[in-house]
């Protein structure tokens, strides 16, 4: 079953032609990664799924319906949700305060800024849920500010799990992350419900091959490739265009 879909989806910007002729179709459940050189137009593709950006030309289905024309609020309504490379949170609230606030506009509780926080029983109870999802229970009480930028980044996959979404769209979740910090962000990731699909554009190989059902390689706004990541691995073309021998752990003869 197809959760979402683009169609022949095409973005310019000026003379530049940033997504060209895109047609990918995401399964209900299934996890992808989205790969790519820089200016590959992974984060131009991003922005056309999550409704930051209008394509030129194409159409975006969710669940079958035609969503092309929808704005950002509009899709997370109907089931996207999509965490940014950079933080957007606000700092001076606590991590449970974020997420209540998440939870009570998704809710659509009344004049949710012109009441205290302490207020919205269900929606601190919900945030307190979500926080233990993401590994956030210790640190509920703490201001954002005061937060690791790990710890930030978990916040922020937590604040789009709060729209309930089907599909969560996650943009270079590890990137600027320690070690240990994205040690915590592969296992944060690979707990979320099979029930949401997931897509991540990342450049950490490591967990691309090791969470990812399916790999789509852009390369110039097209789709250089896109399979399995036994098959990623294996494809001369992905190897020569963008991976290089030293990230698939080529060493000469047959690909592993």
């Amino acid at each position: 079953m197809i959760a979402l879909e683009t169609r022949s989806l095409c973005k310019s910007f000026g003379s530049l032609a940033v997504t060209q002729d895109v047609s990918l179709a995401f399964e209900v459940g299934w996890r992808y990664a989205i790969i790519g050189p820089n200016g590959a137009g992974k984060t131009t593709y991003f922005n056309l799924l999550a409704g930051n950006l209008r394509p030129d030309a194409g159409s975006i289905l969710f669940s079958g319906r035609d969503i092309t024309r929808l704005d950002v609020t509009s899709r997370a309504r109907v089931g996207i949700a999509r965490s940014f490379q950079r933080n957007n949170l606000f700092p001076d609230f606590t991590v449970r305060d974020n997420l209540a606030l998440a939870c009570a506009l998704r809710a659509g509780t009344a004049r949710v800024f012109w009441r205290p926080m302490r207020q919205l029983t269900s929606a601190h109870a919900e945030a307190d849920d979500l926080a233990a999802q993401v590994g956030l229970t210790e640190v509920l009480g703490t201001a954002v500010r005061h937060l690791s930028y790990g710890s930030q980044r978990q916040l922020e996959v937590a604040l789009a799990l709060a729209c309930k979404p089907q599909v969560l769209l996650l943009d270079e979740p590890t990137s600027g992350m320690s070690p240990e910090e994205t040690s915590r962000m592969r296992v944060l990731i690979a707990d979320i419900p099979r029930t949401l699909t997931v897509i991540v554009v990342e450049h950490d190989m490591d967990i691309v091959l090791d969470f990812a059902d399916r790999i789509i390689v852009l390369d110039y706004g097209r789709v250089l490739e896109q399979g399995t990541p036994a098959e990623i691995r294996a494809s001369e073309v992905v190897r020569e265009r963008y991976l290089g021998k030293s990230a698939l752990g080529y060493s000469g003869g047959h690909a592993p």
